[in-house]
């Protein structure tokens, strides 16, 4: 892309971001190709990232609003973010061998994470979540349906869904801040009421 020509792309796998063993984990779905696949953290340098960050800061979940760089100091609190796929796919649509791929770090990053609340962000996030859940027999009822503000009671986490603040859920007014913020207030009070038990 011309605005970044005189960068150096990561291209590589993007890490997780946050605290590893944080009681909220966001569930993306791929790095974006001038956003993480060029500056190396989930959700930084590009416009879902913008809205990503500014929703979990007001949520008192990252210390600064900044997504620009993945230097900028920001830290996540009681928070980590990871992904269905970590290299950016082509078109930004996974196939299901790229998803199949990464389902070995995905179920790694759960087992060390564990979680009490996760937010989906969009509907492949939701079902992998699903998935593995399923697979790892945390849940063996039938599979949930996805929607903004869907949430599920599993056993051992609490699984909310969201629109994915993509540009075409952001430009079309699918997803507005305000909705963004329910999904991160209400996580914001089930990681409090954790606190208090």
């Amino acid at each position: 892309r011309a605005a970044y020509v005189n960068e150096n792309y990561w291209g590589r796998p993007v890490p997780n971001f946050g605290e590893a063993t944080g009681k909220l984990l966001v569930v993306g779905l791929a790095p974006g190709a001038h956003g993480a696949n060029r500056t190396g953290r989930m959700f930084t340098g590009d416009r879902s990232g913008q809205w990503l960050f500014r929703a979990l800061h007001r949520a008192g979940f990252a210390t600064q609003e900044s997504f620009e760089s993945a230097n900028d100091g920001m830290r996540l609190v009681d928070c980590a973010i990871t992904a269905v796929c970590h290299c950016a796919p082509p078109d930004n649509k996974p196939t299901r061998d790229e998803v199949a791929a990464c389902n070995g770090f995905f179920e790694r990053t759960w087992e060390l994470a564990a979680p009490r609340v996760a937010v989906a962000l969009g509907r492949l996030a939701w079902d992998e979540t699903v998935r593995l859940a399923k697979q790892k027999r945390w849940w063996n009822g039938a599979s949930p349906k996805f929607g903004h503000l869907a949430l599920v009671e599993f056993p051992t986490f609490v699984l909310m869904g969201s629109f994915h603040p993509s540009q075409q859920n952001t430009f079309t007014r699918r997803l507005t801040e305000p909705m963004l913020d329910a999904v991160f207030s209400l996580a914001r009070k089930r990681v409090d009421s954790l606190s208090v038990r």
